[in-house]
């Protein structure tokens, strides 16, 4: 049996401040995704070779675009939550937790936007 498929509006995701053939009809404010990642004993011991030899570490390298994807993903769903159909100004930001963790941050502006035509879009 096949799931019925779930209606979900497009939300637009972008690091400028203006959309362009869009018009701001209301701004929520900030909006941000978190999550928090580390690498298990072994991914840290085969970083640790890697470290020594030089070159990238692939893992690692995993790891955070898997991180940054979820950010921006928790960023999307409580920028839904607001009733945002749009974020802007859509930065990162990443820090250091102890050892061995890493937060990334993805964080913008919560919008609801709509299309322009004709004379209003120019």
């Amino acid at each position: 049996m096949v799931a019925p498929e779930v209606y979900a509006p497009r939300m637009i995701v972008t690091t400028t401040e203006n959309i362009p053939g869009t018009r701001v009809t209301q701004t929520f404010g900030q909006v941000f995704g978190l999550t928090v990642r580390t690498r298990g004993l072994g991914g840290n011991i085969a970083a640790g070779f890697r470290s020594i030899v030089g070159g990238e570490v692939g893992s690692y390298v995993k790891l955070l675009e898997d991180a940054r994807r979820q950010a921006v993903d928790r960023m999307v769903q409580n920028a839904t939550a607001m009733g945002a159909n749009a974020v802007t100004m859509m930065r990162f930001d990443s820090s250091e937790i102890g050892n061995n963790m890493s937060e990334i941050v993805a964080y913008g502006t919560a919008q609801v936007v709509e299309a322009v035509t004709g004379a209003a879009a120019g």
